[in-house]
């Protein structure tokens, strides 16, 4: 999906000389280290190849003026001028319509639904390691090429290959969302006393416990860790819709948040391609309010598909029987 979005905004040449087809293999280890399964792409697969988020970025935003430093606090609807806007900084301006691609905590999304996101019950915590050829050779040799995952009951670790000898490193794990402040309490680590998340050490300390008996390797993910962040999954109603609203719409995160099992930038960007192309050719009010009311029933039928899919991919990916995650692999890489 996201390719077929380059492609429509001509950028499908500068993103194939950016991405990595090699960064499809997937390798999956059990909690002893051994390898259970290992994938590999043909040497002429592209069909999912991996690029690093910031070089994605750039590239789409290579050729726009984009105005940086001016969040939005507010977007009225229904105004005699049109959509009003109005920005951190005190000014306000109104427009014919609207794009709410702004993320989990849209502040667009307020002015068409009453929707929030709600925590999956699933926690990410990120770190990752830098110079991984030359530091962490026994690592990338663990790793691969591409991505390797490792799952136990109810917790994961994932490690991702990024461009530039960067290694991205999630551990997963189901806890409620507090689970931080009491250890022994949320998660059995006889450790009654609250974690700072900013002190380093003590989350190292701490996901190494919960990891505690598997294989010294892979918890090498987290000794070496240079510094970690805390991310709750949060997400939308799986049917998330909302009654058509003149003048504002919403894409991507925005309008169908949902747990991060690579789909999400996908949808997004495909999305940005059909809602342009739909403004592209509506010469007027009239027609690009029918065009924008025709662009969200085609991304709510898309979107509420993944949505169901990435819901059940999560439950069977941090799950309390860790062969769901192993069966969930074999029944995508054989469909």
């Amino acid at each position: 999906m996201g390719q077929l979005a380059l492609g429509k905004a001509g950028l499908l040449a500068e993103f194939q000389a950016l991405s990595r087809p090699e960064g499809q293999a997937m390798r999956i280890l059990d909690v002893d280290g051994t390898v259970l399964r290992d994938w590999q792409p043909r040497p002429d697969d592209r069909a999912n190849p991996e690029i690093d988020r910031g070089q994605l970025r750039d590239l789409l935003l290579g050729p726009l003026d984009v105005q940086w430093g001016r969040g939005v606090t507010e977007v009225e609807p229904g105004t005699r001028d049109g959509v009003l806007v109005r920005f951190a900084d005190g000014r306000q301006e109104t427009f014919d319509l609207v794009v709410g691609a702004d993320g989990a905590w849209s502040r667009v999304r307020p002015a068409v639904s009453s929707a929030t996101p709600h925590y999956t019950g699933v926690t990410l915590v990120e770190t990752s390691l830098d110079d991984v050829d030359t530091r962490h050779p026994d690592l990338v040799r663990l790793i691969g090429d591409g991505s390797m995952a490792v799952y136990g009951v109810n917790r994961a670790l994932v490690a991702q290959r990024n461009s530039g000898g960067h290694v991205k490193v999630y551990a997963q794990f189901r806890a409620p969302l507090d689970w931080h402040t009491d250890l022994d309490r949320h998660m059995g680590l006889n450790r009654r006393a609250g974690l700072d998340l900013a002190d380093v050490e003590a989350v190292r300390s701490s996901l190494l416990a919960l990891f505690d008996g598997w294989a010294a390797p892979v918890l090498d993910l987290l000794r070496h860790g240079t510094a970690f962040v805390h991310r709750p999954l949060y997400v939308l109603p799986v049917s998330h819709t909302w009654t058509h609203v003149p003048g504002v719409t919403l894409l991507g995160d925005a309008a169908h948040l949902m747990p991060p099992l690579g789909v999400g930038a996908n949808l997004a960007m495909l999305e940005g391609a059909e809602l342009a192309e739909s403004v592209a050719v509506s010469p007027g009010p009239t027609d690009l309010d029918e065009a924008v009311r025709a662009f969200e029933e085609q991304m709510w039928a898309r979107a509420g598909r993944w949505a169901k899919i990435t819901a059940a991919g999560l439950e069977r990916l941090v799950s309390p029987d860790p062969t769901e995650a192993l069966a969930l692999f074999d029944e995508i890489q054989s469909s």
